[in-house]
């Protein structure tokens, strides 16, 4: 039952945004640039060709510019419903109020954008949008910080923007606070934007550079959250198949002890084993290994390019598991701990899990001093580049669904094919789809058979040149 107060406030804001539909044109000029910088930002998180709604839409040029292969647009305000139909007529509006909105349907995002400091409740809202979403969509808000609340009322005194009524005062945590009551997780959270208006030169440093530098980003302008439902996965689910890869080199001595250790998961575990330019019999030993162990699940492949990176994506691609992971062949993170990461992913409460040697204390030779500096350096990095805490960049052990490897493959021009390891590409192309990352300790074990083949300086130099290369396409966007 709507309280008198509730309809009133409803009847005066469609009245409000009619009107402002009617001069729309006006206002344009005057926030174009913002507009235009909203677009890029929530492109740069949404991929083309996905399922979209947005709540709030206006005319729907924000629902238009992702592309989506089905997009849906929703407002109050039948003024801006026409004005989006007739705009972007391949997409679908409809005029309704999100307190009420009736769909049954699901999509991959849910968009509103400057939407939250308008609505009646924001909680309902959220509760009400949530079966529009599976675990893995993604729902997707920005809202302006209230700091800007006296600037932004004397621009609009000046008739330099449209007026607009009364607003929530919503912060970050009172966001976090409402999801989290709704059935929400929050992925991440960032500042965009400290200079609104178009300025040669001076709008793109300020708004690709300064605005994500403390202390500056406390000024930023607009707030954006990504967050992720946590509604349960069906009992009746079957149980995933699991596709372990094992790149192989020089470690002949490990095989056996591999088919013996690495625990059955889900459904089936299947082994698969890519053999890159051995001097020892790397390859002959697996080939003995799988005939002695016929009722294993277990392919071998000889790697045809260099680095781990290139054997992990061959491995990858051969894999017929609906989780993908890997573990390093010499051994040092223990096979008998993947069950963890396997009911991670499983449980819904991680997409991509990455195993963290930094935790426990580690025996005497497992990782050398300037190895283990070099972790902790790149792991502070990686936990500001991507908004999600990551203590251990480069251990080896990573899980997470095909469906999402695919993805990422799909994505991978993106950030370029430099990445001799593989950790930095899953990393990277696992936080622009905006999975949820979860680590887990592990205890790092010293090896007892072979050497390593990383060599620290060499490819510390390339791992810095790649976080400088993330930096322009994660960061600094």
């Amino acid at each position: 039952m709507k309280s008198s107060h509730d309809q009133i406030y409803k009847k005066t804001r469609i009245a409000h945004w009619d009107k402002i539909a009617e001069t729309l044109d006006q206002w344009r000029r005057f926030n174009a640039y913002y507009h235009e910088r909203l677009r890029e930002v929530v492109r740069f998180s949404v991929p083309p060709g996905q399922r979209v709604i947005e709540i709030g839409c206006g005319t729907g040029d924000l629902l238009a510019s992702l592309d989506p292969s089905y997009g849906v647009g929703v407002d109050f305000s039948e003024g801006m419903i026409e004005k989006a139909k007739a705009r972007h007529p391949r997409l679908h509006f409809v005029t309704a109020d999100v307190h009420e909105l009736e769909l049954q349907d699901t999509f991959d995002y849910v968009i509103l954008s400057d939407v939250v400091n308008e609505l009646w409740d924001v909680q309902a809202v959220f509760q009400k949008i949530l079966p529009l979403t599976t675990t893995r969509s993604r729902i997707i808000i920005n809202f302006y910080s209230r700091l800007w609340e006296l600037p932004l009322g004397l621009v609009r005194s000046l008739g330099l923007a449209k007026p607009m009524l009364l607003q929530n005062w919503l912060t970050v945590e009172d966001i976090r606070g409402l999801l989290s009551l709704a059935g929400y997780e929050v992925i991440n959270h960032r500042e965009e934007m400290i200079w609104p208006l178009r300025t040669p030169l001076i709008d793109s440093v300020m708004n690709r550079f300064v605005a994500k530098l403390w202390p500056f980003r406390i000024f930023a302008l607009t707030h954006f959250i990504t967050a992720r439902s946590l509604a349960a996965a069906s009992d009746k689910e079957d149980l995933p198949s699991v596709s372990v890869v094992i790149a192989a080199r020089n470690e002949s001595g490990n095989i056996q002890q591999i088919f013996e250790r690495v625990p059955e998961m889900g459904r089936k575990t299947e082994l698969i084993f890519v053999e890159g330019g051995s001097t020892d019999n790397t390859y002959e030993a697996i080939q003995k290994a799988i005939r002695e162990n016929p009722r294993r699940p277990a392919k071998l492949f000889r790697q045809t390019g260099q680095g781990k990176g290139d054997a992990v994506r061959l491995g990858f691609r051969q894999a017929e598991g609906d989780i993908l992971m890997i573990l390093d062949a010499d051994l040092t993170v223990p096979p008998e701990d993947l069950p963890r990461f396997y009911d991670a992913i499983h449980k819904g409460q991680a997409e991509f899990v990455n195993g963290v040697r930094l935790v426990y204390p580690m025996e005497k030779e497992a990782m050398r001093f300037f190895n283990l500096v070099g972790n902790k350096f790149f792991s502070l990095v990686f936990s500001w580049l991507l908004g999600q805490p990551i203590k251990d960049t480069l251990c080896g052990t990573k899980v997470l669904r095909k469906i999402d490897y695919e993805k990422i493959a799909a994505n991978r021009s993106y950030f370029g094919d430099f990445d001799p390891f593989g950790d930095f590409d899953l990393l990277f192309g696992a936080a622009k789809l905006n999975l949820k990352i979860v680590e887990i300790p592990v205890r790092y074990r010293e090896r007892t058979y072979g050497t390593t083949n990383i060599s620290r300086w060499k490819h510390g130099w390339l791992l810095l040149r790649m976080v400088f290369f993330a930096l322009r396409r994660i960061k600094f966007l």
